[in-house]
């Protein structure tokens, strides 16, 4: 699937590298572009709490800010809320209005609603933009989850509502647009994530002042994994397959190399995830099996950069990179500068990581 944004056209599949606060930490935008990425993805609960939007307003938009013009999402910042208040009561509340919570930052109150979180994101300047949803934890019992689902379809409509009116507000023309997405909520229950699609699916075919903007595509809502860190393959499944086949199927947070290669076989064709970039500052490099590239059976290995045994390996970082520094210096250097907590090491193994991940892209795209 082709899909033209404001910023570029993109070809699905595609991962997007996690940008919470509006940078890859240790990686200049110079080095992503070298490592093949395409898009990336923002969160508007970090950026709203800082540096704030009137900052990155006063840019221009968060292209501007950043200094990156190729396409970029914005997710509604719904987990991280979320997250924050269940992890503890005393944070904030959740009701139909929208969301209730204290900074994590200083403590001041603030509040989201659906309409918000949508002016937010048009104010940001995102290529995509995600509708708020409630996301509660899996934990929660099927009662209370069904009342997510509600709340998700009844907050989906205002934003589907808030996003035609800015763009009236805005004087958008078609190609001047974000694209909205959904989020299918449901926990592990087929009958709850069928009931929000089809709740999703009727507010994406409402007229709102007199024109009609369906959903660009549906997001997967929850975590890929269970409490006990069990891949969903079964729920992911599922939902990827009542999807419409026209639309994008975002796998929100998946996630490791072998989790997008299984969810791009069910159908989910857009990814993000702060695994590469976050293993990569914890020493992890993924690298290619001899026949990895294939992407079958165990087609990648995994290497802690300071294990003991890589003091005196001269070997290449990745001698198949296309990547000169990668090829150039050693993983015996490479253990040198995490043993002395080096931020080249942590930009090092990123640049390995990232490329790692877009290549399995690449053959995806081409498969």
């Amino acid at each position: 699937m082709n899909i033209k944004t404001l910023h570029g056209k993109l070809k699905t599949p595609f991962f997007m590298p996690d940008a919470t606060r509006g940078f890859i930490k240790s990686c200049s935008n110079n080095d992503l572009i070298m490592t093949g990425v395409e898009a990336m993805v923002v969160n508007t609960f970090h950026l709203y709490l800082q540096p704030g939007i009137e900052v990155i307003k006063k840019s221009g938009g968060i292209h501007n800010f950043m200094n990156w013009q190729k396409p970029l999402v914005s997710d509604s910042g719904g987990f991280q809320i979320f997250s924050l208040i269940h992890k503890n009561s005393k944070m904030g509340k959740i009701n139909e209005e929208g969301a209730f919570f204290k900074s994590p930052l200083d403590g001041s109150s603030h509040k989201i609603t659906p309409e918000k979180s949508i002016q937010i994101q048009f104010d940001l300047g995102t290529d995509f933009i995600v509708c708020l949803d409630d996301c509660p934890p899996y934990a929660f019992i099927e009662r209370d989850i069904e009342i997510s689902v509600n709340r998700t379809i009844s907050w989906a409509k205002r934003c589907h509502d808030e996003y035609i009116k800015q763009i009236k507000r805005r004087k958008l023309k078609e190609n001047d647009r974000p694209k909205l997405i959904a989020v299918i909520q449901g926990g592990l229950s087929r009958e709850l994530r069928k009931k929000c699609l089809d709740g999703l699916l009727e507010v994406s075919n409402e007229k709102i002042l007199g024109e009609t903007i369906p959903f660009a595509g549906y997001g997967f809502g929850g975590r890929p994994i269970d409490e006990n860190g069990k891949f969903l393959y079964d729920i992911l499944s599922y939902t990827a397959n009542i999807i419409p086949k026209d639309s994008l199927k975002f796998a929100l947070g998946i996630g490791t190399p072998s989790d997008i290669v299984k969810c791009h076989k069910m159908g989910w064709n857009m990814f993000d995830c702060v695994i590469p970039t976050r293993e990569a500052r914890h020493a992890k490099l993924y690298q290619f099996t001899k026949k990895g590239r294939e992407l079958k059976g165990n087609f990648y290995k995994e290497l802690n950069v300071k294990n003991s045994q890589n003091i005196f390996n001269i070997n290449s970082i990745n001698k198949d990179s296309k990547i000169k520094e990668l090829q150039i210096n050693s993983l015996s250097y490479l253990h040198h500068l995490f043993k002395l907590n080096e931020a080249k090491g942590h930009r090092l193994a990123s640049l390995n990581n990232l490329e790692f991940y877009n290549e399995i892209l690449k053959t995806l795209k081409k498969a």
